[in-house]
């Protein structure tokens, strides 16, 4: 069953242009001075509680852009699911297909970040495993209306191949981000995927090639287009990313904006808009695609992300880690 409190009007009157199929983490972080040793207990200075994974990281963010869009998951039928709920609709996204479960509690993440912006994260998916093709089924009619549909492995493979198989026969934009990566992927993934996003550990755990530099970056994305992608995306943290297509065999090297690290798990969205000025690729005839492209790259937790860009509408919002118990 749906989750309660389903949309208003206005999502039953607007198609979502961004749907995303993945997960949900409640998000436990505390903040020390350095990392715990095997064993020890040490002091914290500061704990919150945020919204995170992978897929609704990227679905808010769309919204956050601009984008009408629905997040197709699963959680609890506990308080953070109920709280999870909440977050989605105060981000203006349809929860028409945001599944509770009794049979399993809400995602959660427990993180330690130190002074330098190291972390340790232990993923406890819970709910999320179980969003299944059944669940799909019943949102078939927004995923094939809509214009891109994301997808991660942050739920079952199976789960998010089908996903990519339903929007595809639809003629709608896929878009994967292989996170986190397995070395014996389906295939399917691949020619299944419009633009196929990874960083590059995720690059070479699906390549078996090592990803130093931006020019091994352009020969794992050949290696991947090759097994039937239309557009490769390796994303290299501070570096920027590299890009290659079918039809523009050729690697690009996208640079970006040196940032001052918060949090290793964290991008600065300076970087969409130098992707969205850099790129220009005619698999479709809507912007927002591309925007979307970098969403991909692990948006969590944004809550530590400086400021916002829309570059088509060319504004800067407040900064996000203003406001308390937000999407990260």
């Amino acid at each position: 069953m749906a989750a309660s409190g389903e949309p208003g009007r206005q999502w039953q009157e607007e198609v979502a242009a961004v749907v995303v199929v993945g997960s949900c983490m409640t998000d436990l972080v505390s903040l020390t001075s350095r990392l715990p040793k095997t064993g020890e207990t040490i002091h914290g200075h500061k704990f919150f509680i945020g919204f995170g994974g992978k897929g609704a990281n990227q679905c808010v963010q769309a919204a956050r852009l601009g984008a009408k869009t629905s997040m197709v998951c699963k959680v609890g039928k506990d308080s953070f699911g109920k709280d999870y709920i909440e977050n989605l609709k105060q981000n203006d996204i349809s929860t028409e297909f945001t599944y509770q479960t009794q049979d399993a509690a809400t995602g959660t993440a427990s993180i330690i970040v130190n002074n330098e912006g190291q972390n340790i994260i232990v993923i406890v998916a819970g709910a999320n495993l179980l969003l299944n093709t059944e669940d799909l089924r019943e949102a078939a009619r927004t995923i094939s209306r809509a214009k891109v549909m994301i997808c991660q492995l942050e739920i079952t493979p199976e789960t998010s191949l089908e996903a990519l198989t339903m929007a595809h026969s639809n003629g709608v934009k896929t878009l994967f981000n292989p996170a986190p990566a397995v070395a014996d992927l389906d295939p399917r993934f691949y020619t299944l995927s419009d633009v196929f996003c990874c960083n590059e550990t995720e690059a070479e755990i699906l390549t078996g090639l090592a990803v130093g530099s931006p020019a091994d970056a352009g020969q794992a994305a050949q290696v991947l287009v090759e097994r039937g992608c239309h557009v490769v995306i390796v994303t290299l943290g501070a570096e920027g990313c590299v890009m290659l297509s079918q039809t523009e065999p050729v690697p690009k090297h996208i640079p970006t904006e040196k940032v001052k690290a918060v949090d290793t798990t964290t991008l600065s969205v300076e970087v969409i808009y130098s992707v969205y000025l850099s790129i220009n690729i005619s698999l479709s005839d809507y912007y927002i695609l591309w925007a979307l492209v970098t969403v991909l790259w692990g948006l969590w937790p944004s809550t530590w992300l400086t400021t916002q860009v829309c570059p088509w509408k060319k504004c800067s919002r407040d900064p996000i880690s203003s406001r308390q118990a937000t999407q990260n």
